[in-house]
């Protein structure tokens, strides 16, 4: 069905404390993402092949920016911390 993800939700103990590491990749009309750490896989159909490659690589950017905002709830917490820290000192 088009527009609708699947994905499988088995984690390892390092994705429910570090977070996912996602890689997307894009196969015609579907997009497709996985993660580096676990068996963690997923898709969407999109349609337009387009559609699934633009949306594909703009996951794929990194997003340096919000790095201290999108922190992992645990492995990043002294980042998280600092951002507060200074956004509060602004």
């Amino acid at each position: 069905m088009v527009g609708q993800a699947t994905t499988t939700p088995r984690t390892t103990t390092a994705c429910r404390l570090l977070g996912h590491r996602f890689v997307f990749a894009a196969e015609r009309a579907v997009m497709t993402w996985r993660c580096d750490r676990c068996t963690t896989v997923g898709s969407k159909e999109y349609a337009d092949p387009a559609d699934a490659a633009r949306i594909a690589a703009g996951l794929n950017a990194p997003s340096a920016g919000d790095l201290g905002r999108r922190a992992p709830l645990i492995g990043l917490f002294p980042l998280r911390i600092w951002h507060r820290w200074r956004s509060r000192a602004r």
